[in-house]
């Protein structure tokens, strides 16, 4: 019986992290100024190969431009690592830095 009632609760607790984790927000776009590089949609890539944005990036993302693996990231996003805790990178950081990239021309 204890079994049971230790399995229940078990499936209850998985179904309930699994709709929590299902009903969480999305987090919101960060807009860019009309033909600035986007936090959202410009590669690190390309924000590193643009010498504007790559100061950018120096001054509001020191660590990133310091991150040992930078090669294996740079086809991805900003808004994509932001998905992994260890990059820091919340929207208000977000927002931060692409109202510093929309200075910038791609």
């Amino acid at each position: 019986m204890n079994t049971a009632l230790a399995g229940l609760a078990a499936l209850v607790l998985a179904t309930a992290a699994t709709t929590a984790s299902a009903q969480a927000p999305a987090a919101a776009a960060v807009p860019a100024a009309a033909g600035a590089p986007s936090v959202e949609s410009t590669a690190i890539g390309d924000l590193l190969a643009n010498p504007g944005a790559k100061a950018v990036l120096e001054k509001d993302y020191p660590e990133l431009i310091a991150y040992p693996g930078i090669d294996q990231i740079k086809g991805m996003t900003l808004r994509d690592i932001s998905a992994y805790p260890e990059a820091k990178l919340d929207n208000a950081r977000l927002a931060s830095i692409q109202h510093d990239l929309d200075s910038v021309k791609k």
